[in-house]
């Protein structure tokens, strides 16, 4: 049974709504910043390998009871979740989560993350072929210096290794050739919760044996490993991740990360509520202005 022409065209006017955009939008720009907040929690006591293992492990096995009913997986759908899980999540937090662990500075490292959008802009024309606008341009460069008012006061080069900050680089752009790739017409469809799925147990597999090299595979048994595990898992992941690749569906990459601009300034919000960090002035600054700019990117595309 098809659906009538009424019925498509409601459906493809939903799509366009700004409301809807809005909306998970905000879901997903809370989600996704909450991601500092659980590895806060279970970093008191374990390496961060050893928390971005138990977290897609974790994330995994509670997605596979659903993802199993979903459709037959062939081994051109499993090869290409395996390779965005080792772009998207394994190279992208593990590259982070190294540099810091170099003793680059986590202010520079958290930059380099919120250049992501940028990343994303760059390689959607030459892989799918959708050219930004000068208005997107200047969107962008708007929304990162609002993104550099609020980091400014974290941001020094400290006296880690120099390929140290090359890794910041990498996972930046390894997670934008892992979105862009994810909306080629020849990667096999799935459903969110299968390739999600997919994605974290694969990235569990490849995080093993760098906590395991560390000594520190075993879980704590601590009340705050389990609080921080069970909001990177429930938020950050099920939240963050399955809301980024519902909005992947429904618009174009670059109007999707951009949103992640957004991230620092409400970032330092969750700090302020969860651990009574100081507001400044500049944070505000910086969310009005970075605001503008996605406001800008947002509207000069409507896919």
């Amino acid at each position: 049974m098809t659906a009538s022409p009424t019925l498509r065209f409601a459906a493809q006017d939903w799509r366009h709504s700004p409301f809807l955009f809005v909306g998970l939008g905000v879901a997903l720009l809370v989600c996704w910043s909450s991601g500092f907040v659980g590895v806060r929690f279970a970093n008191e006591e374990v390496p961060v390998a050893t928390i971005l293992f138990w977290r897609s492990l974790v994330s995994g096995m509670l997605l596979l009871p659903f993802a199993l009913r979903g459709q037959r997986l062939s081994l051109r759908a499993l090869g290409e979740q395996a390779m965005f899980a080792f772009l998207g999540m394994f190279l992208y937090l593990g590259g982070f989560a190294l540099a810091i662990a170099y003793r680059v500075p986590t202010g520079l490292v958290a930059l380099m993350a919120d250049l992501v959008p940028l990343a994303i802009a760059a390689l959607s024309f030459p892989i799918l072929g959708q050219r930004l606008s000068g208005r997107q341009w200047l969107g962008s460069a708007i929304a990162m210096g609002g993104v550099l008012i609020v980091s400014a006061d974290s941001l020094r080069l400290g006296h880690a290794p120099a390929l140290a900050y090359a890794l910041p680089i990498l996972g930046m752009i390894s997670f934008g050739v892992s979105t862009v790739l994810q909306k080629r017409v020849s990667v096999v469809p799935l459903p969110i919760v299968q390739r999600l799925c997919l994605q974290c147990l694969c990235a569990a597999l490849m995080f093993a044996p760098v906590a395991a090299t560390r000594g520190e595979i075993a879980p704590p048994q601590t009340a705050h490993f389990v609080l921080g595990i069970a909001w990177l898992v429930g938020l950050a992941t099920f939240g963050g991740w399955g809301i980024y690749y519902l909005c992947l569906r429904l618009w174009s990459p670059v109007r999707v990360s951009a949103i992640i601009y957004l991230s620092p300034p409400v970032t330092l919000l969750w700090s302020w509520f969860l651990f009574d960090e100081p507001l400044t002035f500049a944070m505000f600054l910086g969310l009005a202005i970075t605001l503008a700019g996605v406001a800008l990117v947002s509207s000069g595309q409507n896919g």
